[in-house]
């Protein structure tokens, strides 16, 4: 039998991101996935309001934080593992494919693009199909590349933590047009994560609340093979990869997009303050890859 973690959700509407508490129950062991800072770009303003929110439930439940996790370098919000390593000890990880989005990001920023990542904060570098003791559990990583090359989901017990690279059924699946994106390999990805046990949960990285509805972020692999309007059972390959590349041609940047992948390559990390002791985040001009 599959023991069952506990998720606690929790929705930071300005980005659309969800983020995840996960407990395992026999141990209080627990790990924060996805974890985002609040940051307001026209005053520059950073706060760890979100973030704190999920270590304050995590204390409340007698919880251990032992991991901060990102499943991939975000690009539309700034990640708050480091300030969850900061408040609770956890390692940081995340998918060994962060050297190759270094290697891309990593001069635009004036960050040397070859650095060990241990080197700019990440404690542990998850590769395909390794595992981590969790308490009773296990973690075990999935390489999902398609939206980043990056991409990784995070099995634990029944759950699976997928990151961008499937939504709620009624949006879909990632973006593909990121540098090193790719929307074949994203197909591939996602079926790794269809053909998990039907009754997998699977917890999605955003949410759009398409029509209106109310915000969500857990479906399971059931649901996503019977209904997800971009790759429902019987959709063909080819028909995703045309439906996709035309629709990413139609998308541009995400608003955080600078800021965001600045702090991300560097596990949550802001830039040293300058000798007046302020911390400045930095915008190249007509160098950013895919502009």
């Amino acid at each position: 039998m599959v023991i069952a973690p506990e998720v606690e959700g929790f929705f930071h509407e300005p980005t659309r991101t969800a983020s995840f508490l996960v407990i395992d129950p026999s141990s209080q062991v627990a790990a924060v996935i996805d974890p985002a800072l609040d940051y307001d770009a026209s005053s520059g303003q950073l706060a760890t309001v979100f973030a704190d929110r999920i270590l304050d439930a995590a204390g409340r439940r007698g919880a251990r934080v032992i991991w901060a996790i990102d499943t991939h370098v975000h690009a539309d919000h700034l990640s708050a593992v480091d300030h969850v390593r900061k408040r609770t000890g956890a390692r940081v990880g995340i998918g060994d494919g962060i050297k190759v989005v270094r290697r891309t990001f990593g001069p635009v920023f004036g960050e040397d693009p070859n650095a060990d990542p241990a080197s700019v904060g990440f404690d542990r570098l998850f590769e395909d199909g390794d595992t981590e003791p969790f308490g009773a559990l296990n973690i075990r990583a999935i390489a999902t590349p398609g939206h980043t090359p990056a991409c990784m989901t995070y099995v634990i017990g029944d759950a699976a933590f997928v990151g961008d690279t499937l939504f709620m059924p009624d949006f879909g699946t990632a973006r593909c047009d990121f540098p090193e994106g790719d929307a074949r390999t994203l197909w591939r990805s996602i079926h790794r994560i269809l053909d998990l046990p039907p009754e997998t949960r699977v917890f999605v990285g955003h949410d759009y609340a398409p029509g209106g509805r109310e915000f969500a972020w857990e479906s399971s692999v059931a649901d996503e093979k019977a209904s997800n309007k971009h790759v429902k059972d019987g959709t063909a390959e080819d028909a995703f990869v045309a439906m996709r590349t035309a629709r990413d041609a139609e998308l541009g940047l995400p608003a955080l997009i600078v800021p965001s992948i600045q702090v991300n390559i560097r596990a949550g990390r802001l830039p040293d303050p300058g000798p007046d002791g302020v911390v400045r985040l930095t915008v190249p001009v007509n160098a950013f890859p895919g502009t």
